[in-house]
Formats: structure tokens, C-alpha cells, sequence
């Protein structure tokens, strides 16, 4: 990325935090992927490239207060996580009866539980 001078960086950052926003999107419409995490990488993204659309990404009603308490707390809401960690748990149990094979659940398992461990350890607000 050194080589593509400031200019492609803010092109690539911002090619990115869209991309970002795109998945976050089809995350509200499909409950196996997340929402958030891609809503913060691309407020991330946004912040060193785009001030306008890191705002927008900000003002909305739904996401915003989620970014917000991630960036100045580095906590999620109560609601958000329970939701998270059931529909993980839900996805699981889905997968393992739709494979029927113990081998493929036990690796299902095993891919799903580091980031499991990690959102059970965020610290919750309000």
C-alpha cells in the first residue's frame, strides 16, 4: 500500500469501507453474518479517508450509537451481544443438523468458538 501514494490510499480506503458497509447491510437481511464488525471496519476505513461518510455512517439512528460506544468504550450494547451470541449458537445447532456428519460440526465448532470467546468477553453498556 506504500506504493500507491496518498491518493490511491483514500481511494482504497474508501473502496473498502463501502465494501464493508455493503456486507453490513446483507448482515441485517442474513442473520449468519455479522452486522457490526463490518459496520466499524468501515468507520475505521472512513475516518482516515472520508469525513463525510465516516458522519454518515455516525448519524444514522441504528448504527451510530453502536459505533460510538465501540469507539469511545470499547463495549457493546446488552441487547446487541445476547442477540449475537444466540444467533451463533442458533447457526451451530443449524449447522450441525443440516451436515449430519461429526467431523463437519466439530470443525464448525471449533471456527465459531474464538470469535464466540471474544464478543462473551466485551464488556456490555447500558
Amino acid at each position: 500500500m506504500a506504493q500507491l501514494g496518498n491518493k490511491g490510499k483514500v481511494l482504497f480506503l474508501k473502496g473498502t469501507g463501502i465494501f464493508f458497509v455493503g456486507l453490513a447491510m446483507i448482515g441485517v437481511v442474513l442473520p449468519i453474518l455479522p452486522t457490526t464488525p463490518f459496520l466499524l471496519v468501515a468507520a475505521a476505513c472512513f475516518a482516515k479517508s472520508s469525513p463525510r461518510l465516516q458522519q454518515r455512517l455516525l448519524a444514522n439512528k441504528t448504527f451510530g450509537p453502536l459505533i460510538h460506544d465501540w469507539q469511545k468504550h470499547r463495549s457493546i450494547p446488552k441487547r446487541a451481544k445476547r442477540i449475537a451470541l444466540l444467533t451463533m449458537v442458533l447457526s451451530v445447532c443449524w449447522s450441525a443438523f443440516m451436515l449430519k456428519n461429526v467431523l463437519l460440526t466439530a470443525l464448525v465448532v471449533v471456527l465459531i468458538a474464538g470469535p464466540f470467546i471474544f464478543l462473551w468477553r466485551l464488556p456490555e453498556s447500558r
